[in-house]
């Protein structure tokens, strides 16, 4: 059970750090500019009495975009649109799938839309676990086997999925059932600011549009503001990171999420210079060889103290990140019912991220800075 949760782990930080049938859709030809500035998979074009959503590449090498019209009731839609489902907004009941969706509800005051919801005890945010203690949450099974029984019982205004490729029958019945279903993409954007831009969103989704706005604007002031403090450092300690599982040793590519991050910090991610945005799978022995001095060792999966690492792999104990206690981790942070904090919010808060790897690698510009997600393996 415990090789199990290390996988499931490390394949969600790698993912991190790293539906519904619809054919394919040309690109409308519209009026306006998407407001949309860093993700590359949203595109949100606001028309006079109606707001076009495109979302392409939901998942890794997708090469379909969908589309869907959000109007408000009586509104006027064009005839050249009606190929594309049209969702009446502001949305009142909502079904999530990832708890990635779910900081965009808490930030922008809309927990209390959530009604369903798989897999409850992965949802760390306190708003929405005070609503499930209230019987006010349906819990729906599995994300890609979601209980469509139920679900049809609820009765949502949208149900906001996602896919891992293009087969996802559960979805795909809902919406032939005349639910609405919108594909997010969110967890397959690469840039910090990409991934929490798609709170905008659900900013059109809730008629919120300007509130979403202002906090997407927030969150890029503090991120951009801390990448400016370590632009120049002169030293950028070199970092390590993700662990093993079984016969290998897995951690996140040179374009990935995670390797952004780190960068953007001021570290030297060793394996900065590996292709792709995804993860590397390696012997023990390569990793050895080029990390065994590495300064800092960031999440080793689910690990949360250097005894759990030396019982799990005696070999762990050979590097000189363990041996100086320069080993820092997410997965100690959780909620109540056991969700790891850092991938509920994380991709939403990227400035708070940063904060913490500057606050790790460059603790003298951040001084009164309290890390927020990682901590010290104790």
């Amino acid at each position: 059970m415990k090789r199990i949760l290390l996988f499931i782990t490390l394949v969600g930080f790698l993912l991190l750090l790293v539906n519904c049938q619809q054919t394919p859709s040309t690109k409308p030809s519209t009026a306006g500019t998407s407001i949309v500035r860093y993700a590359t998979g949203l595109s949100i074009q606001k028309q006079k009495n109606y707001t076009l959503v495109s979302i392409k590449n939901p998942w890794p090498n997708s090469t379909k975009t969908y589309t869907y019209v959000m109007a408000k009731r009586q509104a006027v839609v064009p005839d050249s649109l009606r190929m594309f489902p049209t969702i009446i907004v502001p949305v009142k009941k909502i079904v999530a799938t990832s708890t990635t969706h779910l900081p965009s509800l808490d930030m922008l005051n809309e927990s209390n839309a959530l009604v369903g919801f798989p897999h409850l005890d992965y949802i760390s945010s306190e708003k929405i676990r005070t609503r499930i203690g209230q019987g006010k949450v349906t819990e729906l099974g599995n994300n890609h086997n979601l209980n469509t029984e139920v679900v049809l019982n609820i009765r949502p205004d949208v149900i906001i999925g996602y896919g891992i490729d293009n087969q996802n029958t559960g979805l795909d019945f809902l919406e032939k059932s005349g639910l609405a279903v919108v594909l997010n993409g969110d967890w397959n954007e690469q840039s910090p600011l990409g991934k929490a831009e798609w709170i905008k969103l659900f900013g059109v989704l809730f008629c919120k549009e300007a509130q979403a706005e202002q906090i997407f604007n927030q969150i890029e002031r503090s991120y951009l503001h801390t990448a400016k403090l370590v632009k120049n450092v002169a030293h950028k300690p070199t970092v390590l990171a993700g662990a093993m599982y079984q016969d290998s040793w897995y951690l996140p590519e040179g374009n990935s999420w995670a390797a952004q991050f780190i960068a953007t910090a001021g570290g030297n991610y060793l394996w900065k210079d590996s292709k792709g945005s995804g993860s590397l799978s390696l012997p023990f022995e390569s990793v050895y060889e080029k990390a065994a001095t590495a300064s800092f060792w960031i999440g080793p999966a689910q690990f949360s103290s250097y005894q759990e690492m030396a019982t799990s792999n005696i070999h762990y104990t050979k590097f000189s990140a363990f041996q100086h206690k320069k080993i820092v981790t997410f997965s100690s942070k959780k909620g109540k019912t056991g969700g790891i904090i850092y991938y509920e919010l994380a991709p939403n808060r990227p400035d708070l991220v940063l904060q913490d790897l500057v606050k790790i690698l460059h603790p003298r510009l951040l001084p009164n800075h309290k890390l927020y997600f990682f901590e010290p393996l104790h």
